[in-house]
């Protein structure tokens, strides 16, 4: 078991995040990298003490490789944010990674590096050696199991997905074939997030072919490069498009589909084998939440 400290925002959203992801096997709350010995919360409260509210994660690296929980960790925080997380405000809620491993500080460094490059302005994370961290008291572990109702910065569909993905996984078990595996993958997305259109096109040739799909009806075929799913292919990468108005050449498969996000299905060669297309009814219904997670998802598929 290794271990990894984070600081993102109020601990109370941060650690029920963390709990739910596969390969965290523990969670504790607490302040981090501070001047005064066994500080409370009251003191830390006050921005005097130097102290970040911060989760302890103890996790197998057998499941979950530091890099992926470290990306998870940036989707959950708003990078370029300085002292402050949702309406959380104060030195407190900074953001930051805390290292006890020195080995791991290489690791730590390209996933900063490679989040880095998507912005430009500096970001405000910090990533330091762990100096010190002092557990908070018991009515702050697990608070969110414990008041379920209790406040959260963090949105709802962040502590959905760990579930989806985990019980995705289960669901899939040893099945080998591509149109079972996919079909269920459809049913569970939809059941979870309530997406207005889930499904899958799939390389056949130069097209995208219609797959498993939960929705109305849609197109059938799809042409390399063409519309938010052909880009995806053509470039290999995820597609989030906030009005699928303003993308240029977007197939209309529904008027009713207003925001998209599509995720490229690839083969351990890397080759792009299909798409997972995902609509909403809203506008800027999607983000980096979702393409964090989607692509874990499809990792599995």
């Amino acid at each position: 078991m290794k271990e990894i400290h984070f600081a993102g925002g109020c601990f109370w959203g941060a650690e029920h995040y963390f709990r739910n992801i596969e390969g965290v096997v523990d969670t504790e709350v607490g302040f981090a990298n501070g001047d005064l010995p066994s500080p409370t919360y009251e003191q830390v409260y006050t921005d005097t003490t130097g102290y970040a509210e911060t989760v302890r994660v103890v996790y197998d690296s057998g499941k979950i490789p530091l890099d992926e929980l470290v990306r998870g960790f940036f989707c959950a925080i708003d990078p370029l944010s300085l002292n402050k997380q949702g309406e959380d405000e104060g030195t407190r809620y900074r953001t930051g990674v805390y290292y006890s491993d020195p080995a791991d500080l290489g690791i730590l460094k390209k996933v900063f590096d490679e989040v880095q490059s998507l912005y430009p302005s500096p970001l405000a994370v910090e990533l330091e050696p762990l100096r010190n961290f002092w557990p908070a008291d018991a009515r702050h572990q697990d608070y969110l199991v414990k008041n379920p109702d209790g406040y959260c910065h963090l949105p709802l569909r962040i502590f959905r997905y760990p579930k989806l993905v985990a019980d995705l996984k289960a669901l899939l078990g040893d099945e080998t074939d591509r149109i079972a595996r996919y079909s269920n993958a459809a049913a569970l997305i939809q059941e979870r997030m309530g997406f207005f259109w889930t499904g899958f096109y799939l390389v056949e040739g130069d097209q995208l072919v219609l797959g498993p799909f939960q929705g109305p009806v849609a197109c059938m075929r799809i042409g390399f490069g063409k519309g938010v799913c052909g880009t995806a292919w053509k470039e290999a990468r995820t597609m989030v498009v906030p009005d699928v108005e303003e993308f240029p050449g977007h197939i209309a498969c529904s008027s009713l589909s207003r925001s998209e996000i599509v995720v490229p299905l690839k083969d351990a060669d890397g080759v792009v084998t299909g798409v997972l297309d995902i609509d909403s009814k809203d506008l800027s219904t999607f983000d980096h939440i979702d393409a964090f997670w989607l692509s874990r998802l499809t990792a599995l598929l």
